[in-house]
């Protein structure tokens, strides 16, 4: 991995983790990461410490942000249940003009307006989580506490 900025939205993240006093920078996979367990295994980490942001839409149109862990996935049924609202998952253009980022690198904060985000309450079983860095390829190790303070999360079981 290398922490050289390569893309204006991993210099963003880095600023937003820096102002905010937080220690970790964006890293840059050497290899694509499609998967969790991909990124996992270029990282060295556990899979269920890799912080998926996945972005889904609303009912009534609004983006809705999950921080779900590696080790499973969101069960769509349940959380829009939870939530009172329905959910269903957006489209690449849609997640591109919420969140100015590509599917398969968005970071968990750094967009243009803040998005109501679900955090997976699987992932405070670990110490250190690593979440998207705002282009595929890129990530950057964070706390569960930092991703709830940082997102103003809503902290949920989503599987």
């Amino acid at each position: 991995m290398s922490t050289a900025a390569v893309h204006p939205s991993v210099e963003k993240i880095n600023a937003i983790l820096a102002e905010n006093g937080l220690p970790g920078r964006v890293w840059i996979l050497e290899d694509a990461a499609p998967t969790a367990q991909a990124a996992a295994d270029q990282i060295g980490c556990e899979v269920g410490a890799i912080a998926n942001s996945l972005v889904f839409t609303t009912g009534d149109g609004e983006p809705l942000m999950v921080m779900t862990s590696g080790a499973h996935r969101v069960n769509i049924r349940d959380l829009g249940s939870r939530i009172g609202v329905t959910i269903k998952r957006a489209s690449a253009e849609f997640v591109r003009e919420h969140t100015s980022q590509p599917i398969g690198g968005v970071a968990p904060f750094g967009h243009p307006r803040p998005i109501r985000t679900i955090i997976d309450v699987d992932l405070a079983a670990y110490d250190q989580l690593w979440v998207g860095g705002g282009i595929p390829h890129a990530v950057f190790p964070l706390t569960y506490a930092d991703l709830v303070a940082m997102t103003d999360g809503e902290e949920l079981p989503v599987a």
